[in-house]
Formats: C-alpha cells, structure tokens, sequence
C-alpha cells in the first residue's frame, strides 16, 4: 500500500447523487494538490441498485486503483453491508445515525439535524473533507461553482450545508490519520479518459463529430458539443450507428477532420462503414470504448475483449492503426497522432479504451498545446499532377487529396473498386494494382508506429506485457513483487507492431506474463502471430470489474 493515502468509497443507490459527491470531492483533492485514480461502478438503471465511486488519494501520484477501502462513505445501510469485509484496518465509516447500528467503527451523522433531504449528500461531502483535512474554503468554492451559476439559491443551501457539516465534524475523527498537508498546490487538471480523447480532438483541429449515445463513450460527445460554438465544430447526435459513421466520412471527405466514437454493439453496425473508408481512402478517427460482451453484456462494466473484432472489422483488405492509450496523458497524446495518421494516409484509425478508463479521473498537468498545431486536411493544388486523379498511383500509395469544391478540379471516387480518377472499373489488372497502392500505406503507418514503454530491470526474472488501461495496475503489481527483479512492458499502439521494438526484450526475460482483461488472451496471441514468440503465463479478468495490482498479484501466488 502507498504511505501517506487513503481510497475511499462512496457507495449507494442510482439516484442518491453519490456521483456529483464523488467528482466533487474529486475537484478539491485535486485542487488541494493531491493525486487521485477514480473508478466508478454502476448498474445500468437509473434509480435504485448499489454503485460506488472509489477515490484513491495520494500525495504523490496515484497510477492505478485499490481494493481494500480506508474511508467508507454510506450514503445508505446497504453499502456497509455490502463492503464491510473490505475495510482495511484503522477503516472508517461515515453513515447516516439511522443506518449505522452495530458498526463499531462507524461515524454515525446526524444529517437531519443540519441538512435538507436534498443536500444530505453535500453534507456527507462536507464530513468527508473535514475527516481528511480538506480546508472547508475550499470545498465551499468547489460546491459555489457547482451550484451558483445555474441555481444561486441551491449554491446557498449548499454551502451552509457543507459549514454545518464541519463544524458537525470537527472533533469525530481524531483516530482517523488526515491527509498530508500540501504546502504550495500544483496546478492540475481533473479529466478522465473521455476528457482527454474530446481534448486532444479539438487540439488536432477536429471539425465533425457524430455518435449515438452509447456506454462508455457518450461523454466525448457531450464535452465536444459543450465547446462546438465557440470552437466552431458541428457535434451531430445520428439516428443510429450507420448513420453516424457515414455522416463523418461524408464530412471529412469534404474536408472536415471528422471522428465517432461508439462501444462494441454500435460498432457491429459502423463496420460496412469502415470498410467504405478503406475503400475511398477517406481520413476517419474512431473511438471503440470496450465493455463486456456479447450482446448488450454488461453494458457499464470494463473488459477488453474487442482487440481481434476491431483488427479485422470491414470486408476486404485496407490498412489501419489501432491506439490502446493506458493513461490520461497517452488519451490526448494519441487522439492528436490518430487525426495525423488518418489524414497522411487516408485510412480509418482506431482509439481502443474501455469503461475503466473511460470513467477513471485523474489528477494531470495542463497538455502543452502551445507546441501542437491542428492537422492539415487535404492537398493543395500545387501539389497535385495535372490532370487530377484521385486514386493516382504514388511510390508511397498516398494519393493527393484535394477537397471539392475548392478547387476547379473534379475530384471523384466510388465505394466500388475504382480507377485512378475515381471511376468504376472491373479491369483485374487494375484491381490487383489499386488493392496494393492500398495496402503500400501500411508501409508508411508501420514506420510511425509508438514503440511501447518499457519501465524496471533488464533482463528481468519477470517480465509484464500489457496494453490499454492496465498499465497503471501492472507497474504498481511489478513495483509491488520482492525478491525477484521485474519490469514492465506496455504498449499504446496494439496495431501494427513492429517486432524490432519489442522482441529481443520479451526473448531477454526469464519469464514473460500477459495481463489483459479478456479471455482469450486476444494480445498475447497477437503478437504470436506477428513475432512467432509464445507467452505462455497469464493474467486475465472477464468478469467486469478492472485489473488492479491486488488481483495480479494474487493471480500471480495462486
């Protein structure tokens, strides 16, 4: 366990409000310089049912979530039922007076005494931060912002209730070790995966986005549509799935860098959608949020079992790359490199998350825009050979791109196999060379591809091979192990790979694990496809809850 932490879990029914007291509480660990790693559970219901958010706080940086729970928040008597084999030694419990009978290590609240039905859950927000040390200026300014513009007199109520509530709480918590102190706050930003991919869109210069509301993505949507006036982009909410994808591929045709972002069903319907892409070479970025399947599954629940589904989606033969960011930092920095990548080769590129990391905030230093530029769509005029043909044969495959309508040239193509104007043709010969001026592309992708990180020992005892949202979770794990070196391997990019970066250090380890939340082994079996290298020991989850050092390392001793 980190010194100087605490996870706490704010557990009860869809409805309560424990998610606006969660991101709450969120915002003032983070502005009161701390690090958090939040992961969410719920149910797919709107009322009722048993859901927690779970803050693991730190004063240096927190990269993954843990089991064990330090500070149990109850905002029902369910919740202490359900987690009360999870509190670690030295727990607390904070509850409502009337559903904490029997527990010994509870603080039972008086809420009625000093806060409405309405704001009970702020008040709990307001014991909370009082437990830890939060300064209450602080929490009072984060509750302000919430409330005061859109509803002043809700901001007022609120904020008595959290003044109340630390006073309430001010001498009940002597045995419970507060947060560390930060001197001088850093400035950071609180985003989730979902932040971070809208961010990094709008950094590469995004100008269309169509979706239809599906978990765990929805929220990219919904932060891209709360800056489209004034970052003037059209943010379109589609009938369904196919429209969606062929609204974008019909808007970056135009010129318009264009994405959509989907979860395993609706991308069962974009597929066709892909392949038009491939076909016309048409610059699309698609964000694939992971949930467990088949069917509808759980649908709020994380796994990541669409790799293989995503690798061959689309009939025929077109290149592609596939981006599995593990961090918040690596979700914006690959949304930027998707949106080049498609654009400089005219090919559908895939952003992999899941619900963990798609709902999991983290405390991140502010990106560094003022080196990025957006991407550049299109071709110029002069930089095309007269007279224009779309599909022209290239030594690269790439074909100058220029954009209707601005230009005098007629620029043509046809979801049909095509010559190079763009005109339908069945000429074989013509055929076999147009399918390798496509497939000449992945040539160029392969040479841009992001080399995973390697963090530990060379040549260790045990080597971790991981993607996606486990990186956090298995470079804590590996920190975690003793007696035997260890390091760990993580890759962003999952497609192409390019043996060279990585072989020679899977074949240096004694040992070499494959952690990945699927059941199939669906990456290890990857990459003994590609490298002809066989990882034989695994740690996988399909049961819907995220991979967490606690986990790797009980699978590693059973």
């Amino acid at each position: 366990m980190k010194k100087n932490a605490c996870n706490i879990v704010i557990g009860g029914e869809a409805g309560q409000g424990l998610v606006t007291v969660g991101e709450l509480l969120s915002k003032a660990l983070v502005r009161s310089g701390y690090f958090i790693c939040v992961s969410q559970f719920y149910e797919s219901r709107i009322r009722g049912g048993h859901n927690t958010f779970n803050i693991r706080v730190a004063s240096d940086e927190v990269i993954a979530p843990q089991e064990g729970i330090n500070l149990l928040v109850a905002l029902n008597k369910e919740t202490v039922e359900i987690h009360k084999k999870d509190l670690l030694p030295g727990a607390l419990v904070v509850v409502d007076e009337k559903n904490g009978e029997g527990c010994e290590i509870c603080i039972k609240v008086p809420y009625k005494q000093f806060s409405s039905p309405r704001t009970m859950n702020v008040a709990a927000l307001g014991v909370v931060g009082c437990i830890l040390g939060l300064k209450e200026d602080v929490m009072a300014e984060i509750v302000d912002q919430a409330f005061g513009k859109k509803h002043p007199e809700a901001a007022l109520e609120n904020k008595l209730a959290v003044t109340s509530a630390y006073e309430w709480a001010a001498d009940k918590s002597a045995n419970f070790e507060k947060l560390p102190q930060i001197a001088s706050p850093a400035s950071r930003l609180m985003l989730n995966a979902n932040d971070a991919i809208a961010l990094g869109a709008l950094s590469a210069g995004v100008k269309f986005y169509s979706f239809y509301p599906m978990t765990p993505s929805t929220s990219i949507g919904l932060n891209l549509a709360a800056e489209a006036k004034r970052m003037g982009i059209i943010v379109e909410q589609a009938e369904d799935e196919i429209a969606a994808i062929n609204m974008a591929i019909g808007a970056s045709f135009a010129g318009a860098p264009a994405m959509v972002a989907t979860s395993g069903g609706g991308f069962a319907l974009m597929v066709e959608g892909v392949s038009l892409a491939g076909m016309t070479e048409t610059p699309i970025v698609i964000v694939m949020g992971q949930r467990p399947a088949p069917a509808t599954g759980l649908p709020t629940r994380t796994e990541q079992s669409d790799l293989e589904f995503i690798l061959h989606a689309g009939h025929g033969e077109f290149p592609r790359a596939i981006f599995a960011p593990g961090s918040i930092e690596e979700c914006f920095d690959v949304t930027r490199k998707a949106f080049q990548l498609a654009e400089t080769y005219q090919s559908p590129v895939f952003i992999l998350t899941d619900q963990f990391i798609a709902d999991s905030f983290h405390a991140v230093a502010p990106f560094d825009i003022d080196k990025t530029s957006p991407i550049k769509a299109g071709s110029t005029v002069n930089e095309v050979l007269l007279p224009y043909q779309r599909h022209a044969f290239t030594e690269t495959g790439v074909s100058p791109r220029l954009l209707p309508g601005l230009s005098q040239h007629l620029v043509i193509t046809d979801s049909d196999e095509h010559d190079e104007i763009g005109h339908i043709t069945e000429d074989s010969s013509l055929r076999k060379r147009m399918v390798e001026k496509r497939l000449k592309k992945f040539e160029g992708i392969k040479k841009e591809v992001v080399p995973p990180t390697y963090v530990g020992e060379p040549q260790p005892d045990i080597l971790f091979v991981s993607w996606g949202s486990t990186k956090g979770s298995v470079s804590e794990a590996a920190s975690r192990i003793e007696g035997k070196t260890t390091a760990a391997l993580h890759f962003s990019q999952v497609w192409p790979l390019v043996p060279d970066q990585f072989l020679k250090t899977l074949k240096e380890a004694k040992q070499v694990i494959c952690v990945e939340g699927n059941a199939f082994g669906q990456f290890s079996r990857l990459i003994r496809r590609e490298t002809g290298f066989e990882i034989t020991k695994h740690i996988r989850r399909y049961d819907g809850l995220p991979i967490t050092p606690e986990y790797i390392l009980r699978e590693i001793n059973s």
